[in-house]
């Protein structure tokens, strides 16, 4: 199991990454990718049952990236986790590459083509339901966006999920409150969000959803409620870990300029030192 620190010390080290690959691509989804970062990060290095070598089986956890225009966060967990080379994410978004601004099932690690809003929950429901039905015990994950959820076909499958009793379903809510066209609550109101789900059957909790101890711990609780679809609100703040990018709807689609590719390298190094120091290791003494 991986430890708190490690995993902060890889939610630092994904940052990097996905702002370098959108840098060098000239293209991508910033800041989406760095709020749902984390969460990534803790299902796939903490939670979930998915490794390369088990991949085949269909005995393994699911995860459907419905978010699926924030697939850099999803790209650079994969291949830190040996899906693929981390040498590949310097093709993203270029001629040729598999790594595409969407999720395809041509990448190893991804189980369904998404970025058609709406439709990962649905396609979740129905793999939680086969396991259901094959008496398996592997659980489904899903991540959707909070602009996502303007789509009707997500409270749609979410009466067959409390319908079918899915307590094999992991819905997380990645509530940034951001979309591309400005706050979710201006564009379509979402608020009460918790009681909107729990009235459609979902055992509902909420987490900050940049905090990875407090998301080990929520899911660490799965299943919340014996025959209840799980909903983790996760409270995050689009643009997380890059100080001028935050709670900017700006930064949805946007690609840093020199300048600002500097400016968050910097912070995030300052991060990781000041998380080292906090653990107690010399800065020095880490290569």
């Amino acid at each position: 199991m991986t430890s708190l620190q490690k995993l902060q010390q890889k939610s630092i080290e994904y940052r990097r990454m996905i702002i370098s690959m959108i840098k060098h691509s000239g293209a991508g989804h910033t800041a989406g990718s760095l709020s749902c970062v984390d969460i990534l990060n803790v299902l796939y290095n903490r939670v979930m049952n998915i490794t390369p070598e088990n991949f085949a089986n269909p005995f393994r956890d699911h995860y459907i990236h419905s978010k699926g225009h924030s697939v850099e966060a999803l790209y650079v967990v994969l291949a830190d986790c040996g899906f693929f080379p981390t040498e590949e994410l310097a093709t993203f978004s270029c001629y040729q590459s598999h790594l595409i601004g969407h999720p395809t099932r041509k990448v190893p690690g991804i189980e369904q083509n998404t970025g058609a809003l709406g439709h990962g929950l649905s396609v979740a429901v129905g793999m939680a339901l086969a396991a259901k039905k094959d008496g398996r015990a592997d659980r489904v994950y899903t991540i959707l966006g909070d602009g996502e959820l303007a789509e009707g076909s997500s409270w749609e499958a979410s009466m067959s999920a409390a319908h079918y009793k899915l307590d094999n379903l992991v819905v997380i809510i990645d509530r940034n409150g951001l979309q591309i066209t400005g706050k979710t609550e201006s564009v379509m109101r979402l608020e009460s969000l918790a009681e909107k789900f729990q009235a459609f059957g979902y055992a509902v909790k909420r987490v900050n959803g940049n905090h990875v101890a407090d998301l080990a711990e929520v899911f660490k609780s799965v299943p919340f409620e014996p025959g209840k679809p799980n909903l983790v609100l996760a409270q995050t703040t689009k643009g997380s870990g890059i100080s001028f990018m935050e709670n900017q709807a700006n930064w949805h689609h946007h690609v840093p300029t020199d300048e600002e590719f500097t400016l968050a390298m910097e912070e995030l190094e300052a991060a990781e030192a000041a998380l080292l120091q906090s653990a107690g290791v010399e800065v020095s003494q880490v290569a």
